[in-house]
């Protein structure tokens, strides 16, 4: 009987410390990602998940007291995963705005940036105006800010909805397309990346600001992730980030005369 009571102790005793890091029977935080988008989210050499809101998630899982679980999730697919309760938060350089308001709450801001243009080598446009003009084809990523400002604004447009930079790359690259509308970062290294096929406009279209989702009514957990972010930007953390995954970007910017997206942390529209 004694050996019994040993036994089912010791199972106890490894169910509270078990492999999936529940130790002491504190939850992870399960970060829902799109980890398709360097170097804010992505899978290096070795198949992990690394990057800007990787790390970012990880250092949040840490303030909580909390493990940490990724789950590598397509960017149209984030907000359902939340609101089925199979991720916690969202991380993945999600744009806070209205729309998605509707279905999600969202973080302070971490990151102010804005979508633009990348077009092809050759292209005579200088703004996003000239798009309105005449029959254009655009290509968009599906579910993203660009592909929405497109839609809305662009309503005699041809446009190509397409699932991955790659893709759309593609599309501009072959001058298939007039433009593709996405962020300032990517926009700015896909053009450094292809300069014999494309050329980067990086006015900003619309200033937009990234956030973390969450759950709607979950005022505890997003004013810990606002102190959080306060603090981490107060500790040098995000300049910490730029140097190890955004240095090349911050240089290039600024000697653009664009703000850096991690220089302003105030909202830029209503909660």
């Amino acid at each position: 009987m004694l050996r019994r009571i040993f036994f089912l102790l010791g199972m106890l005793l490894l169910s509270a410390c078990s492999p999936n890091g529940q130790s002491g029977g504190v939850t992870p935080l399960i970060i829902g990602t799109d980890a398709t988008y360097p170097p804010f989210e992505y899978k290096d050499e070795s198949g992990e998940l690394a990057g800007v809101d990787v790390d970012m998630g990880r250092a949040l899982a840490r303030h909580l007291g909390r493990p940490v679980e990724f789950r590598n999730i397509a960017f149209d697919g984030l907000i359902t995963a939340l609101q089925t309760g199979s991720v916690d938060i969202i991380i993945s350089a999600m744009t806070a705005n209205d729309e998605r308001r509707k279905s999600l709450d969202f973080s302070d801001p971490y990151v102010t940036t804005g979508i633009c243009l990348l077009l092809p080598k050759n292209s005579t446009l200088k703004s996003a105006e000239e798009l309105k003009q005449g029959r254009r084809r655009v290509v968009v990523k599906i579910a993203t800010t660009g592909e929405q400002w497109a839609r809305a604004n662009l309503p005699g447009a041809e446009l190509v909805a397409l699932d991955s930079d790659p893709a759309c790359v593609m599309e501009v690259g072959k001058g298939s397309v007039d433009a593709w509308v996405y962020d300032q970062i990517s926009v700015m290294n896909y053009g450094l990346r292809n300069p014999d096929t494309t050329r980067a406009l990086l006015a900003p279209i619309r200033i937009e600001q990234w956030a973390v989702g969450l759950r709607h009514g979950q005022e505890d957990l997003r004013s810990q992730i606002n102190a959080f972010l306060a603090d981490y930007r107060a500790k040098g953390g995000f300049g910490g980030l730029a140097d190890k995954y955004l240095a090349k970007e911050r240089d290039y910017m600024k000697a653009q005369g664009l703000p850096f997206v991690f220089d302003a942390s105030t909202p830029v529209s209503k909660p």
